[in-house]
């Protein structure tokens, strides 16, 4: 079975989904830990809550980014993970720490990447006009919200949405796809090669897009 350590800062929804995944037996995997930036973090409370070892590395302690990177991958490294889940962990990092995990990176983002990198993603596609926005699922590289997509999902933009009715509706589909993501990885059925992955095994034909469920 594959070790997962997530991280987080905040509440981490994202992460709720990971665990509630688990604990369904839908998610074959140990999640070894959860790690945050932020010693306030309420996520960690909800993951001790759910048998998880969880541990903080305070980024304010840190002269500079290098330097938390390398106390954070040191806390990582303890837990032996063979997959570091991002879920709303809000910290930039660097080209080496982003090279020491190398292939075992995964991020979720609130756009159809490569369209809205970066922050405010639903107030930027409102003020754009698109028709359809989403979230994309893909392994992290050195360049800010880029590398190989996993999984995406659409969801219409409605006439009359602000940026909380938008940005509802897109992590309802983060909390569906994410857990997929870490599946097909936990399953051995992702391959990279020249920047794009390709999902191995039955029923992988489509699985790089999906819509929303009916609700």
């Amino acid at each position: 079975m594959k070790n997962i350590v997530i991280l987080i800062s905040g509440r981490g929804s994202n992460m709720d989904a990971l665990i509630a995944a688990r604990d369904a037996g839908t998610l074959p995997v140990n999640i070894a830990a959860v790690i945050s930036n932020r010693p306030d973090a309420a996520g960690l409370e909800t993951a001790a809550r759910a048998g998880i070892v969880t541990h903080y590395v305070d980024h304010r302690g840190f002269a500079d980014r290098e330097r938390f990177d390398a106390a954070l991958a040191e806390c990582i490294d303890q837990f032996d993970p063979d997959l570091v889940v991002l879920a709303g962990f809000m910290r930039i990092l660097s080209d080496g720490f982003v090279r020491h995990y190398a292939g075992r990176l995964m991020n979720i983002h609130p756009s159809l990447l490569p369209a809205f990198p970066g922050l405010h993603t639903h107030r930027r596609a409102l003020a754009e006009g698109v028709r359809i926005h989403g979230c994309t699922v893909h392994f992290v590289t050195p360049a800010l919200d880029h590398g190989p997509i996993v999984i995406q999902a659409a969801v219409p933009v409605l006439d009359g949405d602000d940026e909380a009715s938008l940005a509802a509706r897109v992590l309802r589909e983060e909390h569906r796809i994410y857990p997929q993501a870490v599946r097909w990885f936990a399953q051995g059925r992702l391959v990279v090669a020249d920047g794009r992955v390709r999902v191995t095994g039955e029923q992988a034909e489509g699985a790089a897009l999906v819509a929303p469920q009916e609700r």
